[in-house]
């Protein structure tokens, strides 16, 4: 089997890209076919001079070069959890994917551009207890794109919920990989 296209797989803030979430994402691109990367932001997340979320532009920044150069070469498919499901989310107005993948999206970020992403295939998984973005916040987002949306009993970070994750990033793979076909 070929590869069918390439996952761009952004860690959350003070997280990394071995992370649980981010970890399994990979997993579940390379049984799917797809092959991943997974870029490291953690240098960027330790600049709190620049904010208490590190330097959110230059993160973006760097998922936009990969990304641009990833998407040159074949369908690409952006997947990120919370401050990396935002800047998946911005990278996608800007580069041409095939689907997005968020978890915990911030929808509002103090005076970071709101939250918004290319008309694509969306899913998002999000808690229904997470502390940081109201749940309702997430389904006001997601609504009038169609988005699908998994609420799990869980918190922002969605740690007991890790494998209902890889199987709704799992289901948009073949959504996607379908609709390419």
């Amino acid at each position: 089997m070929g590869i069918t296209g390439h996952c761009i797989l952004s860690h959350g803030f003070e997280s990394g890209p071995d992370a649980t979430k981010v970890t399994a994402l990979a997993e579940v691109a390379q049984r799917c076919g797809w092959s991943h990367e997974r870029p490291d932001y953690t240098d960027l997340d330790a600049k709190r001079e620049v904010s208490s979320l590190g330097d959110v532009m230059a993160r973006q920044q760097r998922l936009l070069e990969l990304a641009r150069a990833a998407a040159a070469r074949g369908p690409l498919l952006l997947a990120g959890s919370s401050l990396g499901a935002y800047i998946s989310a911005r990278v996608s107005l800007q580069v041409p994917v095939a689907g997005l993948f968020l978890l915990s999206p911030p929808t509002a970020m103090g005076p970071a551009p709101a939250l918004d992403a290319a008309p694509v295939p969306l899913s998002i998984v999000h808690g229904w207890d997470d502390e940081l973005i109201p749940a309702a916040d997430v389904v006001a987002w997601a609504q009038p794109r169609r988005a699908r949306l998994l609420l799990v009993d869980d918190s922002h970070r969605l740690s007991a919920h890790v494998d209902a994750g890889a199987e709704a990033f799992a289901r948009l793979l073949e959504r996607v990989s379908g609709a390419a076909a």
